[in-house]
């Protein structure tokens, strides 16, 4: 179904889309609207020019008046132009330029795509290093005189395309930051709930701990019999730092995982009672 335009429509049709902000306005679109509700004159954009105002006011059925100064010069189209020597691809100029008119990557250098620069300037304040130039390339025209329709109307969509990623994006971290405060809101309740209602463990765990339960168990056995034929460990006296650490790491693992201790009577551990043994193996 084809929508009748509305005014503020009709408006920025007729703006160049360059999406500079002088006319005081984020681009080309919210100054639409502005004019079309009253709240902004029809003489702001310094792009359009002398003939822009000319084309707003026949279409508001306005007199022609001079461009506001407070809004800029009416100027022959830049094309913005990066010193490549200087640029330390920092993406600041990439994250200002409303058309994605700059291509780079973090730490590498970056450049500017001729064809798609609409002059704007924006990526100008942003350069920390201030390796960004813009350059006259129109001569002595100026205006609509140095900028055509099929132009604008390509810096028109990209830049609604844009405006659609940073959507994406915004849209994608909000989920992220969402999935890791609902993760940390299920781990911090599962941490405070009962031991009583703790899941209960999968067979794959069982299994895990059965087969090294009967380990141990076979261990046990063999050292009775080696104790009993005085043929007992040797060197238990002299156990360096990394091999006793290591016994502790196991040891502690072997609680985590509820496995019966080794001694008679022997209580297990809390499992923060293990960290230190485990951060000695960690050398």
């Amino acid at each position: 179904m084809t929508y009748p335009q509305t005014l503020a429509d009709r408006i920025e049709d007729l703006l160049p889309q360059t999406q500079c902000t002088k006319c005081g306005y984020a681009g080309c679109r919210p100054y639409a609207e502005a004019i079309a509700s009253g709240e902004a004159g029809y003489n702001q954009c310094p792009p359009g020019g002398e003939e822009g105002v000319a084309r707003l006011a026949a279409l508001l059925g306005k007199p022609v008046i001079a461009l506001n100064p407070a809004n800029g010069i009416e100027r022959p189209r830049p094309l913005a132009v990066i010193d490549e020597q200087l640029c330390i691809g920092c993406t600041l100029c990439m994250q200002a330029c409303p058309v994605d008119a700059i291509v780079g990557a973090p730490k590498q250098m970056h450049t500017i795509v001729a064809e798609l620069c609409t002059g704007c300037d924006l990526c100008v304040a942003p350069c920390p290093v201030d390796c960004i130039a813009m350059v006259p390339v129109t001569g002595a025209a100026t205006g609509w005189d140095a900028w055509t329709q099929p132009q604008a109307d390509a810096a028109r969509t990209r830049h609604d395309r844009h405006l659609a990623r940073l959507a994406r994006e915004r849209e994608a971290a909000e989920a992220r930051a969402a999935a890791r405060r609902a993760a940390s809101h299920t781990a911090a309740a599962g941490a405070s709930a009962p031991a009583s209602s703790a899941p209960a463990a999968d067979d794959e765990q069982a299994k895990k701990r059965a087969i090294i339960q009967a380990a141990l168990e076979r261990a046990r056995k063999k050292k009775g019999e080696l104790a009993a034929q005085g043929q007992g460990p040797k060197n238990v006296d002299a156990v360096s730092a990394d091999v006793q650490a290591q016994i502790d790491a196991a040891e502690a693992r072997r609680r985590r995982l509820g496995i019966a201790p080794t001694g008679a009577g022997e209580n297990p551990a809390p499992d923060d009672a293990a960290a230190p043994a485990q951060d000695a193996t960690k050398r």
